[in-house]
């Protein structure tokens, strides 16, 4: 091996070791194509990506991502919570409808804001401050934009912001999650974690009216939140459907579905594995 392949090889990784989970996520969003903003939430600078998708719709869609990295190790605090995986995206990349892509308080380079605390990406993750501030973000997207109705997607933690979220807008008209953190008493409880104190649990709130269509994806193979936690917590949901892929894991395959999934949310079909 020659010396000047020895130090593209070094400098490749001194790079990707130097480069943090922020700007990797924007590097990602970059390569789909789809363009970087700022935003104001409450108390909050939120960062959003979307796919400029400029069809005539009064529908926008959008896309929440995973709880990311909060802790290091299980017990170091992260300094940037951003997802390291970003499965919100990649589904995005496979939408032609207007997108966007919203991110959560102190996530996306924003954990050095003055209003940043390491509880908004841990134990509070899914608090009031959080949700209150993603709302205002998103309701001044929707006034920006002239949108009048919202379709909510949701990966692992933001399942469990989509139905937060819903709650709070009455333009929504469909709620999806995949591998949703919809219980988060009994997902802390199954791993033996400690409460998410200072968070809601969209598992506790006020069911969603009837009027929004809501489909509940499952991985058969899921070990981080198993399909019997999202089965229980949707008992009292109603217009709602609950599949589960089997051979499916947390963060695989959900791109191999999603087209078929859009088109059946589209079409407000009925999902023919759906389980009972």
């Amino acid at each position: 091996m020659t010396y000047s392949l020895l130090f593209c090889i070094a400098t490749s990784i001194l790079l990707t070791a130097c480069t943090t989970p922020s700007l990797r996520f924007d590097q990602v969003a970059e390569a789909y194509g789809f363009h970087r903003a700022e935003i104001t939430g409450k108390g909050f600078t939120h960062v959003i990506f979307n796919n400029d998708e400029q069809q005539a719709s009064s529908t926008l869609h959008v896309y929440l991502g995973g709880d990311g990295t909060p802790w290091m190790g299980g017990f170091l605090v992260a300094q940037d919570p951003t997802p390291r995986n970003p499965v919100g995206l990649a589904l995005m990349a496979l939408d032609t409808a207007p997108s966007i892509y919203l991110g959560r308080p102190c996530y996306h380079g924003q954990s050095g804001q003055s209003s940043c605390i390491p509880d908004l990406w841990t134990s509070a993750r899914y608090s009031s401050q959080v949700v209150d501030s993603m709302a205002l973000a998103l309701r001044g997207v929707m006034y920006d934009l002239d949108y009048s109705t919202l379709k909510i997607f949701g990966f692992s933690g933001g399942g469990g912001l989509a139905m937060l979220l819903a709650q709070r807008f009455p333009e929504t008209s469909t709620v999806v999650s995949l591998a949703g953190n919809l219980d988060i008493k009994a997902w802390a409880s199954y791993h033996n974690y400690d409460p998410l104190h200072g968070s809601l649990n969209p598992q506790s709130m006020q069911a969603l009216p009837i009027g929004i269509r809501q489909y509940h994806l499952a991985g058969g193979k899921d070990k981080n939140i198993p399909p019997q936690i999202i089965r229980e917590a949707l008992k009292n949901q109603s217009n709602s459907q609950f599949i589960v892929l089997e051979e499916f894991s947390h963060a695989c395959c959900w791109e191999k579905v999603w087209r078929e999934v859009l088109a059946c949310v589209n079409a407000d079909c009925e999902w023919p594995d759906a389980s009972k």
